[in-house]
């Protein structure tokens, strides 16, 4: 457990580096080091340090789980790193290193081996860790991002373990380096540039039979909990679901000593769930549970913190962080000095609701997979740091994970149980049926917190959560670009994640010659211009001949313009079911290293287009093509009755209400977002058949709304 710090081409790199460490100082207490190209020095406190007169400076903060280990180490290379690599020891002996710890094997490897994705492979466990060697500077991380680091490239170069101590520092347009790149700075040119790297698949699926698979897993699912046994004193977040419950089962199976931690809101009225079932399980294994359970008013006391921690309002992620923070706490305060946590299980083996509706499930446990690092590890990361703890997640084992992608669907999910073949194992091993078969139920409402912040919101007279964490951290959550098509699908998710405390920067618009095209909306797609106006954003807006798999290069374009131009750190989309469509945008985004966010996602059509009207979204059809519909859709606001006969035809003819399945075009006239509203003064209806036909907007503006 440590933190890693790097600033380069800057003249205040000596004065800036021993800033960073004091603000990292949570993620280690017991010694700091700072190196330069030609020295180390290492002590037990910031002001003993001399002045380093260099403007290229790493550094590093040590919290000791093992034993010392100074940083930077220096070999052939220099390197900063925060990591756990548990085959270090098989390593050392496959290349005959001489080594005493993880940190001297990392060096060894990068200095025998480099960074090339092939060898990272070889590596074990979690890191993030900064390589400088012969003018050059390699940033990298595990591939899921269990281990954080933030960087910035304007103005010389810089890394973080977290983002606030770079923005302390002054720096601007801070970005979290996304896991499935590796970053390569030139000093001398004072350029960066990435290297892509290989992410896990679900093909081939495993041809065994389901005893054979199981008994596998059940052999992986072991050993990725026992390897990361400390020798120090430790816990388990319990909450009596079966993540926890397994990995605590095999921890006793080891005959461990441990205590479970748990916290949930002090509530009278309702017992939270987590606490009944977190009782019933340990009681059945023989755990000893702590439990802390905190009161609204003190819950209250302890949001800001919380909230600056994670830097982030997000309502789910703050429910789950004080959650978190709370059995962390009083981990802490009994000793522990690592915690174990069950993330995960739900990617790999299809525990969310939305799994059930996916046309591939293995193909979404990777989607989730590939977002855990925004939405969930930095989160977890932060909030372990600051109670002292070492977080380890034996579900996000490598071994683990590749294997358990691979696994047929239907081992994983019925219409019954999610996660089944996990249960099964549960059961096996010991676990009653009432605790391996208990439908999941999230942190924030097992434990009453979500109930708690609408609580504190009304209480103190917001409107929404949201807008009640919005005070205690202004700062926006992350820059957003939206994919935008003009119409109310990609309109309404911008809409939802600008209330979730997200900026939104600009739009991003393709627009494609093929009126057919796979991916983009064509249908008065230039009116994106006008509604742009109307949102006082900019709109980026790029041309593809719309042939299919080669716009994709046409849409990396808009989205590299996007994030050059305008700093986005992310890209909403309003994709719906379109698993063509979604997959394809994460693929790109993951590439140029912007997260994606699809808050539509799922969605039931009838509930969207209920919450469109009740949002005060007016907007149009410009397209029809199913049997049902005709021309007098055309052009015409849509209102309540107009959804209640969708409905009527989704019935009788299987149409899809929302108009996912291409049966109508949408065009958003008016909504929250609009500071003017769009009005159409002239248009044409072209009926190609009596089912399918098309508006052409011949004249349009905006006009000042009531």
């Amino acid at each position: 457990m440590c933190g890693i710090i790097g600033i380069f081409q800057d003249k205040k790199a000596n004065k800036k580096i021993k800033l960073a460490l004091s603000l990292l100082r949570n993620r280690g207490k017991d010694g700091f080091g700072i190196s330069s190209e030609c020295r180390s020095e290492y002590k037990k406190r910031l002001g003993e340090f001399s002045v380093f007169g260099d403007s290229n400076l790493l550094g590093h903060t040590l919290h000791s789980i093992v034993g010392f280990v100074s940083q930077p180490l220096r070999r052939k290379g220099l390197l900063v790193a925060n990591c756990e690599i548990y085959n270090w020891k098989d390593l050392a002996k496959k290349y005959d290193f001489k080594v005493n710890n993880d940190v001297e094997l990392l060096l060894q490897f990068l200095d025998k081996f480099g960074v090339a994705d092939s060898r990272l492979e070889e590596l074990d466990g979690v890191y993030a860790f900064a390589y400088w060697r012969e003018g050059r500077v390699y940033l990298a991380r595990d591939l899921l991002g269990v281990k954080p680091v933030w960087y910035v490239g304007n103005k010389g170069f810089a890394f973080a373990s977290e983002k606030k101590v770079l923005e302390r520092l002054g720096y601007q347009n801070v970005e979290e380096l996304n896991p499935r790149q590796t970053l390569i700075y030139t000093i001398t040119q004072n350029k960066f540039s990435f290297a892509r790297r290989r992410f896990f698949t679900y093909l081939p699926e495993h041809q065994g039979s389901k005893e054979e698979i199981k008994k596998k897993l059940a052999g992986l699912l072991n050993q990725a909990i026992v390897k990361r046994i400390p020798e120090r004193r430790f816990g388990v977040l319990f909450s009596g679901g079966i993540d926890s419950a397994f990995i605590a089962r095999i921890l006793a199976q080891k005959s461990c000593k441990f205590n479970c931690y748990l916290a949930v809101l002090d509530n009278k009225e309702i017992v939270p769930s987590d606490l009944m079932y977190a009782q019933k399980a340990s009681r059945e294994l023989g755990l000893k549970l702590m439990i802390r359970k905190v009161k609204l008013n003190e819950l209250a006391t302890y949001l800001p913190e919380v909230v600056s921690l994670i830097e982030d309002t997000n309502v789910v992620k703050v429910s789950i962080a004080l959650t978190l923070y709370l059995a962390c706490e009083k981990a802490k305060k009994d000793g522990c000095k690592v915690i174990f946590s069950g993330l995960g299980s739900e990617e790999i083996f299809a525990g969310y609701e939305r799994h059930k509706y996916s046309s591939n499930i293995n193909q979404e446990c990777i989607s989730g997979l590939i977002k855990l690092y925004e939405r969930d590890l930095y989160r977890d990361d932060v909030i372990t740091m600051a109670n002292n703890l070492e977080l380890r997640l034996p579900f996000l084992d490598k071994s683990l994970v590749q294997y358990a992608l691979k696994i047929p669907q239907k081992y994983k999910l019925t219409k019954e149980y999610n996660k089944l073949i996990l249960r099964e194992i549960a059961l096996e091993s010991g676990i009653s049926k009432e605790i391996a078969f208990r439908k999941k139920v999230a942190a924030q409402y097992g434990s009453r917190i979500d109930w708690a912040l609408d609580k504190l919101a009304k209480r103190n007279k917001f409107f929404s959560r949201s807008a009640y964490l919005q005070t205690l951290y202004p700062s926006p959550n992350l820059k957003l670009g939206v994919l935008f098509s003009s119409g109310k699908d990609s309109t309404y998710a911008a809409l939802i994640m600008q209330r979730q405390n997200y900026e939104l920067s600009c739009l991003i618009t393709v627009k494609s010659e093929n009126k057919d095209s796979y991916m983009f909306h064509t249908p008065t797609i230039d009116l994106a211009q006008l509604q742009a106006k109307a949102m006082g954003l900019p709109l980026v807006m790029h041309h593809t001949k719309g042939e299919k798999e080669v716009e994709l290069r046409d849409l990396e374009w808009a989205l590299r313009e996007a994030k050059e131009k305008y700093h986005i750190n992310g890209v909403v989309a309003g994709a719906l079911f379109s698993t063509y469509q979604r997959d394809r945008i994460e693929k790109v985004c993951d590439r140029l290293g912007l997260k994606i966010f699809s808050p539509l996602w799922h969605k039931p059509q009838e509930q969207e287009m209920q919450e469109l009207l009740s949002n005060g979204f007016k907007f149009i059809f410009t397209g029809v093509a199913a049997e049902g519909l005709d021309k007098s859709w055309l052009n015409k606001v849509i209102t309540k009755e107009d959804v209640e006969t969708l409905k009527k035809l989704k019935d009788r003819l299987g149409i899809n209400i929302a108009g996912e399945g291409g049966e109508t075009e949408s065009l958003v006239l008016d909504c929250p977002l609009f500071k003017k509203k769009l009005v159409i003064k002239k248009a044409e209806v072209f009926e190609e058949s009596r089912n399918v036909a098309r508006l052409v907007v011949k004249n349009a503006k905006l006009e000042n709304k009531p």
